[in-house]
């Protein structure tokens, strides 16, 4: 009798952005390989370019599951209740949690692939950026004058996106927390100084 042939299961697509995304998250665009990607996934480099067309397409794939399943749920953080100081700093609070909830995986992978040395890889990162950017503007508008709105919206990005980078640099959940913290405490001082136009806001 011949001996039958086992056939090679089909390749998981969907599987190899997850793999690619936690591969991209932990090193970075630009620290990634072809090489890396097709041992992580098992297949051969042809394989893959057949599969997701190339490197810099399946690393947008692997960045939008990541914002679809993986990031900081920003609309649900922004619709908590509260005064906007308060909801603002537990966005900061909620940011520094997310950042070191894996050490393998620090950091908001969108935050840190915009600083990607390519400039298609980190424009990819931008656009996908300009979402949670965009909710912040909405509601720092819902609740700040037209005049102050890109002022605390700057600041905003200021301090999510370095948490991100301390993440990345190895500070801890706990000291990332207590600087979000701190910096939550200027929004008390800011949105105050709105609702009281004479108060004295330091410079």
């Amino acid at each position: 009798m011949k001996a039958v042939r086992q056939r090679r299961p089909a390749f998981d697509r969907e599987r190899g952005v997850e793999i690619a995304e936690v591969l991209f998250h932990a090193r970075g665009y630009d620290a990634v390989s072809v090489a890396d990607l097709t041992q992580a996934l098992g297949i051969v480099p042809p394989s893959l370019y057949a599969a997701y067309g190339s490197k810099l397409e399946l690393f947008e794939r692997a960045l939008l599951h990541y914002v679809q399943h993986n990031s900081l749920p920003f609309e649900q953080l922004l619709a908590e209740p509260g005064a906007p100081a308060d909801v603002l700093t537990g966005l900061f609070v909620a940011s520094a949690r997310h950042c070191t909830a894996d050490p393998q995986r620090p950091g908001c992978m969108v935050t840190e692939a915009m600083r990607a040395d390519d400039e298609q890889a980190a424009a990819i990162a931008l656009t996908l950026a300009e979402y949670g950017t965009g909710l912040l503007r909405a509601y720092v508008a819902a609740h700040a004058p037209a005049s102050e709105v890109e002022r605390i919206l700057d600041y905003l990005l200021l301090t999510l996106r370095g948490i991100s980078s301390y993440a990345c640099l190895g500070y801890s959940q706990e000291k990332l927390v207590n600087c979000a913290r701190i910096a939550g405490g200027a929004l008390n001082t800011e949105f105050a100084s709105m609702d009281n136009p004479t108060a004295t806001v330091p410079a």
